[in-house]
Parts: structure tokens; C-alpha cells; sequence
């Protein structure tokens, strides 16, 4: 593997994360949004990653013998149907029901806070290991002073 294709890795790795830390970020200001533009109540998303394809013949080869892989990215952005809703007694809110309650959405800003602490160490582990890269290539350069 070359050193630009670990980097490449490194960086779609950092690509990743950044934007579900985009996600988790949306899901957190829309904790108490009761009415989207759609007028449904929010709902909370999460990222699906997949590793990235080959494009070329040597790729190819590569991920056949199992040496290395071609990154990630995000396949697919979700929204989580599995998880309820909060239920809040509010008759006095303009999105409450006949019985007084409001449906509040699905996140749950403690969840929400350690998914966003995995995404950024996950970040800095591939800005460390793009570093890493960066640092050998460049002292390999240094060998043929």
C-alpha cells in the first residue's frame, strides 16, 4: 500500500465523521421540535457507513489478497423509526393532542452526547494516523539526502 493510499483512507475516515457529527449535531437542536415543515414531528437520524468500492484493477487485487481497504463512506442516512417518541402532558402547547399531550421527537441528548464523543475520537484517531503517514513519508524523503 502507498502511503498516499493510506492517507486517502485517513480521509475518508475524517470525511465520515464529520458529517455524523453533522447529524448528531441536527439531531440535538431539533430535541424539542414538535413540527417539521411537513408538519410531523422530528425524527432522529443516524449514518450508516459502508466501505468504500475499487475503481481500479489494482484495487481490486489489493482487497482479493486481504492487504488493505479503500476507506468508508456514508451509504445512507436513516431515520430512527424504532425508538418512541416522548409523550409530554401540555395541553396548553398548539401541538397537543385532544388528550393533552405532545409528541416530542425521539432524541435522547445523552445518547446523542456520547455518539458525538465516539465520532471525535473516531476523527482524531484518523487525523493521527494520517499524521502518522504524513510523518514516514516524509522521513523516508529524508533518506535519500
Amino acid at each position: 500500500m502507498s502511503a498516499f493510499g493510506a492517507m486517502d483512507i485517513s480521509a475518508t475516515g475524517m470525511t465520515a465523521q464529520r458529517l455524523r457529527t453533522d447529524i448528531i449535531s441536527q439531531n440535538i437542536a431539533n430535541v424539542n421540535t414538535t413540527r417539521d415543515e411537513n408538519g410531523d414531528v422530528y425524527r432522529r437520524r443516524t449514518v450508516v457507513f459502508e466501505e468504500k468500492p475499487s475503481n481500479s484493477f489494482s484495487d481490486y487485487l489489493s482487497v482479493a489478497s486481504g492487504s488493505i481497504g479503500n476507506g468508508v463512506k456514508v451509504s445512507q442516512i436513516v431515520e430512527d423509526t424504532e425508538t418512541p417518541m416522548t409523550m409530554v402532558y401540555d395541553p396548553s402547547h398548539p401541538d397537543a393532542d385532544e388528550d393533552g399531550y405532545v409528541t416530542y421527537p425521539n432524541v435522547n441528548t445523552v445518547t446523542e452526547m456520547t455518539n458525538l464523543i465516539d465520532a471525535s475520537r473516531a476523527y482524531e484517531a484518523n487525523v493521527t494516523a494520517f499524521g502518522a503517514t504524513k510523518s514516514m513519508t516524509l522521513n523516508a524523503l529524508q533518506i535519500g539526502k
